[in-house]
């Protein structure tokens, strides 16, 4: 049977290869400390399990309106002006199968065949691949670490032409944990309004961010700066729950509409008992995001101190989300046995085979001099699994 062109153009997504792959060698009875997994491993909080609870008790258990249930969108048009002191209507609120599939539906509303789309680098593995899937054309604009993975208004004016048409943002940043300052932000809207951008701002990590800053959302810029955006978020990273599926965007009434459609003929609604467990995430106490954000920031003073003391690596400190970045070309033209070692996807594979650790390659995120770390696991496996890549690149010659 014969595949279509779309289908064999399709990378599968790495994150979710290295988990499985070390999940099937823990199987076998492996010990394997995993580092792949873009998931908090604290459990959801308890007032919002029960809130789940009860909608299946109650019997709210049956479809509902493709683009989210009212008594949500309410919810999080109430968490956003608290935040951000944004205002928008129940018509500029969509509520979709999580954050992956809200950005899906943006790209597929938004993009014809051969429009640009500006995607910093590195970037969250799926944005170029969506892009592609909707006949876009992804046009990757690098950052580097000594700049602190930023784009500036000078790339983006620099990269832009008459065929593009959106820019994506993605701060706190997965991979690299780098975030903006307002000063930084109003440089980029200033670019995109002479560009006349669509700015796509996905903001999932905005509530995981260190040294008491506070995120600045892209759409209370100016007046201008919220015209042109669609805000993204969810309840995955910040209320750890990310099996529940629960995305929304926020904007223009009319892409909003578009997306809603598109569900409609697609997925239609959210599971509606996740529904309801969002909003008691979003209304319900704040409590247990400052306990998790306090134990994710002391992972990250370890792991990052630990990385910048092993030789040849250089690691920017994350000023959210909860992964670190580290530099490890410095290990390129080292062996092990016969393997030679070129690239991150091969320094993967000796961390795989020798320290039992596993990360991800960073070329999947547009930078192949690093790998991905990810800290949302205990402190007892991060400090294992620093020892054992730090006593296997020893064994490299």
């Amino acid at each position: 049977m014969k595949l279509s062109k779309l289908a064999r153009t399709l990378k599968p997504s790495a994150t979710l290869a290295i988990t499985a792959k070390a999940k099937e060698l823990k199987s076998r009875g492996i010990d394997i400390i995993g580092f792949g997994a873009g998931e908090p491993d604290f459990d959801t909080p308890e007032n919002i399990k029960l809130a789940a609870k009860e909608s299946i008790n109650s019997g709210f258990t049956k479809y509902t309106a493709a683009g989210g249930i009212a008594e949500l969108k309410e919810a999080i048009r109430n968490r956003i002006s608290e935040d951000y002191n944004l205002k928008y209507e129940n018509n500029q609120i969509l509520v979709g199968s999580g954050a992956k599939h809200v950005l899906y539906n943006l790209f597929n509303v938004l993009i014809d065949e051969g429009d640009e789309v500006l995607i910093p680098s590195p970037y969250w593995v799926s944005y170029p691949e969506q892009v592609k899937i909707c006949g876009g054309k992804p046009v990757v604009i690098k950052t580097t670490q000594d700049d602190g993975f930023k784009v500036t208004k000078e790339q983006i004016l620099q990269n832009s032409n008459e065929k593009t048409k959106i820019l994506v943002l993605n701060y706190p940043s997965n991979p690299t944990g780098s975030t903006y300052q307002r000063k930084e932000l109003e440089e980029i809207a200033e670019a995109a309004k002479e560009r006349n951008l669509i700015v796509i701002s996905d903001e999932i990590y905005d509530k995981i961010l260190y040294s008491g800053e506070k995120h600045v959302s892209f759409p209370e810029l100016s007046s201008d700066a919220k015209e042109r955006t669609m805000l993204v978020n969810g309840v995955s990273k910040t209320y750890s729950m990310t099996g529940w599926r629960i995305g929304y965007a926020a904007g223009n009434s009319q892409v909003i509409s578009a997306m809603n459609n598109l569900s409609g003929q697609s997925t239609s609604n959210p599971t509606s008992i996740s529904q309801k467990a969002a909003i008691e995430a979003f209304s319900g106490t704040q409590q247990k995001v400052t306990e998790m954000l306090k134990e994710f920031e002391e992972r990250k003073d370890f792991i990052s101190s630990f990385l910048n003391q092993i030789e040849g690596i250089k690691c920017f400190t994350p000023e959210g989300a909860f992964y670190v970045f580290p530099d490890i070309s410095y290990y390129f033209g080292r062996t092990y046995g016969k393997k030679k070692i070129s690239n991150s996807i091969e320094f993967t594979d000796f961390l795989l085979d020798v320290a039992k650790v596993a990360v991800v390659p960073g070329i999947e995120f547009g930078s192949d001099s690093h790998i991905r770390i990810s800290y949302a696991t205990s402190m007892d496996d991060i400090k294992e699994g620093m020892k054992r890549i730090e006593e296997s690149l020893k064994e490299l010659e």
